[in-house]
């Protein structure tokens, strides 16, 4: 194996921890980065405090952010991200909210519905240096 091959687990105390689950917040391959589904929860709580889709959009955001920056990325570094809504979700709402951490061109995305008792989910793969 290639030492560029190699999968290297990202963990920061930033985001939400893995709390004993069976997954990674992140792995990192070679300059790609692959960030786990990650929802609303405090970093030092893993606790979700907030029922507003603002809230939990943007502490969503802010988690991504984290473990992207643990891993040596940003998010304009982020290609594609797969959102996951619950039904009913202000999506002209969320939009705004994430257009304040990413910008134009926009990473590849795809929005589908999730009934998990949070209003809003991500994962995400970005490749450093795009």
């Amino acid at each position: 194996m290639q030492e560029s091959s190699r999968k290297e687990i990202i963990l920061t105390n930033k985001a939400q921890q893995p709390g004993g689950m069976p997954y990674s917040q992140a792995i990192k391959v070679g300059n790609t980065v692959y960030v786990a589904g990650q929802g609303p929860f405090e970093p030092d709580t893993g606790m979700c405090n907030g029922d507003t889709l603002e809230y939990q959009a943007r502490r969503t955001l802010e988690n991504m952010k984290a473990i992207l920056e643990a891993a040596g990325a940003k998010m304009s570094d982020v290609v594609k991200v797969t959102v996951f809504l619950e039904p009913g979700a202000d999506f002209d709402k969320f939009n705004e909210y994430y257009k304040e951490y990413f910008s134009a061109p926009y990473p590849a995305r795809a929005i589908t519905g999730v009934n998990q008792g949070f209003l809003v989910q991500m994962d995400a793969i970005a490749v450093i240096g795009s």
